[in-house]
């Protein structure tokens, strides 16, 4: 980084004195606008990167990944529940999931509902 500004500053210094002119101003430096457009873009790109990663990270604090067993006639029937709606018996938890509910006596409910 310290590098690449050295070469900046050296670079404008080249074009001073070149140009013969005593301050520096951008509008008259057609490379150095480009490339400062071209750093603001990387510094645009790496900030959205960075963003869509946090929330990433926040998203995977609040996933849950769990273990099941279930008894065999159980998983015989949600796996024909899953078969019949073209779904894994995965995909069919996670919607039963989706749709779970408590009532205001604590119990854990769920609406009807078709797997999608």
């Amino acid at each position: 980084m310290w590098a690449a500004r050295l070469e900046e500053w050296r670079r404008v210094a080249a074009f001073l004195e070149v140009k013969g002119h005593s301050t520096y101003e951008p509008a008259q430096d057609q490379q150095g606008t480009l490339g400062a457009g071209e750093r603001e873009q990387r510094r645009r790109e790496a900030l959205t990167r960075q963003q869509g990663w946090l929330a990433r990270q926040r998203d995977e604090q609040d996933e849950l990944r769990t273990e099941l067993w279930l008894a065999a006639d159980v998983s015989r029937r949600l796996r024909s529940i899953a078969s019949r709606a073209g779904l894994s018996p995965e995909q069919v938890l996670a919607q039963l999931a989706e749709h779970a509910g408590m009532n205001d006596d604590g119990m854990v409910t769920v609406e009807p509902f078709l797997p999608r």
